[in-house]
């Protein structure tokens, strides 16, 4: 599906924070893709934020239009990226930058 045909469909999802009627605040979706991106870096991933939803890009150029976080990890999958976001290497380097 191109992205355009995506933009009709915002599927109802834990991370959206509720009431999916209710549009997420833009600050709260540019934090979530700030923290993402944190995890994502480790495999040359970049989310950033699309309208209502996430465009998650891979080093190749090739993107993918994300409805929510819950979509994040299937659509790093289909860009070729197998990522585990609990691998231990990638939490120690997580709390590393936050010491």
């Amino acid at each position: 599906m191109c992205g355009l045909c995506g933009a009709f469909a915002n599927a109802d999802h834990w991370s959206q924070g509720g009431d999916v009627a209710l549009a997420m605040p833009a600050a709260e979706r540019m934090r979530q893709a700030a923290a993402a991106n944190r995890v994502l870096a480790a495999r040359g991933l970049k989310l950033s934020v699309w309208a209502d939803r996430f465009v998650l890009r891979g080093a190749t150029g090739r993107s993918v239009v994300v409805d929510h976080l819950g979509a994040l990890w299937p659509a790093a999958d289909s860009l070729g990226v197998r990522f585990d976001p609990l691998d231990a290497a990638v939490i120690l380097r997580l709390e590393d930058e936050r010491a």
